[in-house]
């Protein structure tokens, strides 16, 4: 890392650390949009307490933290609760720096792969292809938008756990960029014991080490699970009880709090009949988890790493208890496919969702829960608006990636009887 993007991760940090020191941190750590009941700081801190009072965390339906998560930190929140925001600013800049590693190695791997095939590229696809000015640029531009996007700053001095599960996916696309397995299956397993949905990681992991091996695929699928059982069996020491497992993978599944959120679950479950619960449940989690993975991982068994940006927006979307945090992490992902950019044509309506839906959020809250003069349908649309748009960005970005592959061997204009033609998916 040059000295510019050292400033940078200076600045980054600098601007939490201010903002941790006034009102808004309180406010964010109580909003909505940001603290759910997964991730919000004062759930954690119960957990804290009562684990230290020799109380299991579990017996009730307040705590959703896994035991070795809630072991580990217990002293800082005892002992040293007034550093806990520097220890999560530090972590949100330890994921801006593997974000940048990670983004330099994706790039070099594009080059080199680009020089293997350049022979069939057009010459008309040169705009299209990473250069050398890209290993810097695009790793600059993924450390700026994590840093100072401001989902994942207010993430960050909300004290919300997303900041680690940020950390872990980052440190997994790191690791699954320098080609290191094992810390990729470790660091998969841990977060999916703690948050289930990043299962779905297992199939580029697979496609990157076991593309054309099925028994090693299998056989990196049963280590996979392993260590989920072996990280399951730690927990279980830390609490000598498997009460963790219901409140927090049982918890996560079930749903069984109906606080509202950015999500599509709560409005659903609140308004369903209570024999129609089993059935949406099993939909809605099918359609977070393995509805989008077969067909995604066929299409793109070749960008593996893209397959990988895809389902990690996806989940952001469709889990059950989403925040902006989880928004803010895959939006810093989107300068890898810069090259993609130009065939993306609904960045204005996304933007434009985005900003509306964003601030609108505030305001019928607000309405809703304090003035009394809206109800659950208001902000209910205001956050479904949001998912369509972010559906949008994520159609447009794979729309975008399947034209360029065309263009790169076809070249971007096509001439039918003396005329350009014009290139549509339908």
């Amino acid at each position: 890392m040059d000295f510019k993007c050292f400033k940078l991760l200076l600045l980054g940090g600098a601007v939490r650390l201010y903002f941790s020191r006034t009102s808004v941190a309180a406010l964010i750590g109580n909003r909505v949009e940001f603290a759910t009941p997964l991730n919000s700081y004062k759930r954690m801190q119960e957990g804290v307490f009562l684990l230290h009072q020799g109380i299991d965390p579990y017996s009730g339906d307040l705590v959703h933290e896994t035991p070795l998560v809630l072991k580990a930190i217990s002293s800082l929140f005892l002992n040293y609760a007034a550093f806990l925001p520097l220890l999560y600013i530090l972590c949100d800049l330890c994921t801006a720096t593997l974000l940048y590693s990670m983004s330099r190695s994706f790039v070099a791997q594009k080059l080199q792969q680009q020089r293997k095939e350049s022979e069939n590229y057009d010459k008309d696809s040169i705009e299209l292809q990473y250069s050398e000015k890209d290993h810097y640029d695009i790793a600059k531009m993924v450390l700026v938008a994590y840093l100072f996007n401001p989902l994942t700053v207010m993430s960050c001095i909300g004290l919300t756990s997303t900041v680690l599960s940020n950390l872990l996916l980052a440190s997994f696309l790191c690791a699954l960029t320098r080609r290191h397995l094992l810390v990729c299956l470790v660091l998969l397993a841990f977060e999916t014991v703690r948050s289930l949905y990043p299962v779905v990681l297992i199939a580029p992991l697979l496609l990157i080490f076991a593309r054309r091996s099925a028994g090693l695929s299998i056989a990196i699928f049963l280590m996979f699970a392993s260590f989920c059982l072996a990280i399951a069996g730690a927990n279980f020491l830390v609490m000598n009880s498997w009460n963790f497992l219901d409140g927090t993978l049982g918890f996560i599944f079930y749903f069984r709090d109906l606080q509202p959120n950015i999500g599509l679950f709560w409005y659903f479950f609140t308004e369903m009949f209570e024999h129609f619960r089993t059935m949406f449940l099993i939909t809605f989690q099918l359609n977070a988890t393995v509805l989008y993975l077969v067909p995604l991982s066929i299409k793109l068994r070749k960008e593996p790493m893209l397959l990988a940006t895809v389902l990690v927006a996806l989940m952001a979307v469709f889990r059950a208890y989403p925040s902006l945090g989880d928004v803010g992490f895959y939006l810093a992902l989107m300068p890898l496919w810069r090259r993609c950019w130009k065939f993306m044509a609904h960045g204005f309506v996304v933007f434009t969702f985005f900003l509306v839906t964003l601030s609108m959020m505030g305001s019928l809250w607000h309405l809703w829960i304090y003035a009394g003069s809206a109800n659950a349908n208001f902000y209910f649309g205001a956050t479904l608006a949001f998912c369509t748009g972010q559906i949008f960005l994520i159609t447009d970005l794979l729309f975008a990636h399947v034209k360029r592959e065309f263009c790169l061997y076809n070249g971007q204009k096509i001439m039918i009887d003396g005329e350009e033609a014009r290139i549509l998916l339908e």
